[in-house]
């Protein structure tokens, strides 16, 4: 009876060591909390917010504390959002537009907004009608990068009170009726016949200027070479009046006696001249130019 007695109290003792040890395994779970890298745990007490737990071993009071909420803080992306917006030249488009975002404050992100997702793309839709309404088509087009930045100041403002960093905001494609793109492409050809006569006419008007600029440098060598011959034949006077001043009339009976031979050689060599008739004046020349010669001699 003794050993029964004892035994019955050893394994009663044994089953308490096992409960204690067994509720101590369960605190360590329980208050022991390992946060991945990618994410943050929201703690609450009693349905109140606790802290937030971050990456790495962390503690929390067991029983009392619980792991309400586990965000990623991962940058996300939106699906492709479409929405109609107006110009300022009253052109209807469909914008299609994507956002990236993370969560940097999951506190609150949990207790002021329900819908993340959702409420910004309602952001996104309303920030686009509105800078869409303020710039006309061709803006739209030439000028994305500009309203892409609006676009994601606005939006950064807006959602800082739900604890969110938007990274990026991108405009993928602005499509048009198809009315508005037929009269569009309407334009473009009138745009490019347009450019096309201009060039022709540019193309006419360089040829003109080349073909006067040609004419004008013909007209200077022209004019440059006749005031070269006048200077020589100038030259050539003032030679021969050089001569008549020292040598007086001698001179110059002497070259009009050599302009009398030339011009007669030049008969005697032309086609079909086979008698040349001399006035008499011409043979007295000729015998005034030979003495005259002989007299240089």
């Amino acid at each position: 009876m003794d050993i029964e007695q004892m035994v019955t109290e050893f394994l009663g003792g044994n089953i308490v060591l096992v409960l204690l040890a067994i509720f101590l395994i369960v605190c360590v779970l329980a208050g022991v909390k390992i946060v991945p890298q990618s994410e943050k745990f929201v703690v609450e007490r009693f349905g109140r917010l606790r802290s937030v737990l971050g990456p790495g071993i962390n503690f929390i009071v067991p029983f009392l504390d619980r792991v309400a909420h586990k965000i990623s803080i991962l940058e996300r992306q939106l699906p492709t959002m479409s929405q109609d917006a107006i110009t300022a030249d009253n052109v209807l488009v469909q914008v299609e537009t994507s956002v990236f975002y993370r969560i940097i404050e999951p506190e609150k992100t949990v207790y002021r907004i329900r819908d993340v997702d959702g409420a910004i793309q309602t952001t996104v839709a309303g920030i686009v009608r509105s800078e869409i309404g303020k710039i006309e088509l061709d803006q739209v087009q030439s000028n994305r990068a500009s309203l892409i930045e609006a676009i994601k100041t606005q939006l950064v403002s807006q959602v800082d009170d739900w604890g969110m960093e938007v990274t990026r905001a991108e405009i993928l494609d602005v499509n048009l009726d198809a009315q508005t793109r037929q009269a569009m492409l309407q334009q473009l050809n009138a745009e490019r016949a347009r450019r096309a006569q201009v060039t022709e006419a540019e193309g006419r008007k360089r040829a003109v200027e080349l073909q006067a600029d040609a004419e004008l440098y013909s007209a200077e060598q022209a004019a440059k070479a006749r005031r070269v011959q006048a200077d020589a034949e100038a030259y050539a006077t003032e030679v021969v009046a050089e001569a008549i001043a020292a040598n007086g009339l001698e001179a110059a009976q002497y070259q009009v006696a050599l302009k009398q031979v030339e011009a007669l050689n030049g008969m005697a060599s032309g086609q079909g001249n086979s008698t040349i008739v001399l006035p008499a004046d011409a043979i007295e020349a000729f015998g005034n130019a030979f003495k005259m010669l002989k007299g240089r001699g």
